[in-house]
């Protein structure tokens, strides 16, 4: 039986969605203008070749409805289109159970306040629960200016350091060494517990290393606990029904651990790509492998490094020829993502944006799969391939991959 590789270039959008107005988002292009960025700074024209043969590019052009800045290479190999986010929210849960085929249509609970973000009760009841006479943060930020701003009186005080941000999320920076990382993972695990009614989609756990304000950085240990999708995902189905789910990064994390049934944490683009390159060597027929490269939205979008993202994209067209090349006759290879993040958009948070759908298989010629009005596609597209009950939403792509 066929085995199945998805891996999420995360935060990878290519053009703004109909509903971006909603957002305020309404010109964000991760992709282009990325690209625009790092020609204006650098000269060159970002190289993706690999990528572009796959249809990359005209994907792009096609949700966005205008010509990229660079051309690349004509579509030669695989399947290629766009699609479109019907989930309330543009954060990761949301994405990934949508691809999954079970968007999100109830709306997640916030924290709006820019500062003093969470409620006084529920502070009280963390302290009184964890023990800690109180917290530092309590606001939105970003993930590397709290740790620029507190991280210092953190290990002074040895308070948890804890912050939100548009998305639905509390999260918790620690110092692995001076708080300690199962201390962190304990903290998190009962502030899951406490949320409960405010419908909070994740509780971050973001412990960091170093000395001191000079060289702070966060590490690989992040771990996300994740309320359960709303309803059976199609790695569930797929599992129940003997196909062994394989999750690549935080992958496992986000779907709270439902349907996995092997997991892999690796720290770093080349790590996670490795990784995923290890279990197709190893991974028997009947498999399905996920993965996620947090590293584009973390350390590039959220940071709005332009030219560093399109640094980390040239970094992974170089690799793609090892990923075709590592797959068998039967695997099927899909490439998207979950939301945008437009390193050059104001703000610090995601952007609502088509993402990418190619899918490659050796036998595949060059197919134009056009706009796909939801990320359940992919899901649908899986649960046909391994034979299981239809998604709810979606609707497959498979057959459109063997026309002629």
């Amino acid at each position: 039986m066929a085995r199945a590789i998805i891996m999420v270039i995360d935060s990878f959008g290519i053009g703004y969605s109909p509903d971006a107005e909603d957002f305020g988002d309404v010109g964000a292009n991760t992709l282009a203008n990325l690209a625009r960025a790092y020609y204006e700074e650098s000269g060159k024209e970002i190289a993706l070749p690999n990528l572009s043969s796959m249809g990359l590019i005209k994907a792009c052009e096609q949700a966005s409805k205008q010509t990229f800045p660079y051309q690349g290479k004509a579509p030669s190999k695989g399947a290629y289109g766009f699609a479109q986010e019907i989930s309330t929210g543009k954060d990761t849960p949301s994405g990934h159970w949508e691809m999954a085929g079970v968007p999100v249509l109830f709306d997640w609970g916030y924290f709006l306040d820019k500062t003093n973000s969470f409620p006084a009760t529920l502070i009280d009841n963390i302290n009184r629960e964890t023990g800690f006479e109180g917290m530092l943060g309590n606001c939105h930020a970003s993930g590397t200016e709290i740790l620029t701003r507190l991280g210092e009186e953190h290990i002074r005080t040895g308070l948890p350091i804890c912050y939100t941000s548009a998305d639905s999320v509390f999260q918790i920076a620690a110092h692995e060494e001076h708080f300690g990382l199962e201390n962190l993972y304990k903290y998190c695990e009962t502030v899951r517990e406490l949320l409960g009614d405010l419908n909070i989609g994740r509780v971050i756990a973001r412990p960091f290393v170093g000395d001191n304000v000079t060289n702070f950085a966060r590490t690989g240990n992040r771990r996300d606990y994740s309320v359960l999708p709303p309803a059976p995902t199609v790695l569930e189905k797929v599992s129940q029904a003997g196909t062994h789910v394989i999750s690549v990064g935080k992958i496992a994390d986000i779907f709270a651990h439902q349907g996995i049934d092997e997991k892999t944490k690796a720290t770093g683009l080349n790590a996670l790509f490795d990784a995923t390159l290890q279990h197709i060597e190893t991974a028997k027929d009947n498999s399905l492998i996920f993965t996620n490269l947090v590293n584009f939205d973390q350390d590039f979008g959220h940071r709005r490094d332009a030219v560093g993202y399109a640094k980390e994209l040239e970094a992974l067209d170089v690799r793609i020829p090892e990923l075709l090349q590592a797959l068998s006759e039967d695997d099927l290879l899909i490439l998207t993502a979950d939301h945008g993040c437009d390193p050059t958009w104001p703000g610090t948070e995601h952007t609502r944006e088509y993402v990418p759908i190619i899918a490659y298989h050796p036998q595949v010629v060059s197919v134009n799969l056009g706009n796909r009005k939801t990320f359940a596609d992919i899901g649908q597209s899986i649960a046909e391939l391994f034979k299981v009950e239809s998604m709810a939403y979606g609707t497959s792509f498979l057959s459109e991959l063997y026309r002629k």
